[in-house]
């Protein structure tokens, strides 16, 4: 799990409770088509595992 997860936003955090959109912040993600490279670490995934419907991951190496 040494890899990169590269993570773009695709809905918007707007009605969404505040702690999911302090997880969008915490990875690196603020608007709509936002991309970030993130590494692949336990963390990550779990913060991942909390808004997969605002997210979508392109590339995942596992």
């Amino acid at each position: 799990m040494s890899e990169n997860i590269i993570v773009r936003q695709t809905r918007s955090g707007i009605g969404a409770k505040p702690k999911t959109r302090g997880t969008l912040r915490a990875l690196g993600l603020g608007r709509i088509g936002a991309t970030n490279t993130l590494p692949d670490r336990p963390e990550i995934r779990g913060m991942l595992r909390r808004v997969p419907h605002l997210v979508e991951i392109e590339s995942d190496v596992s």
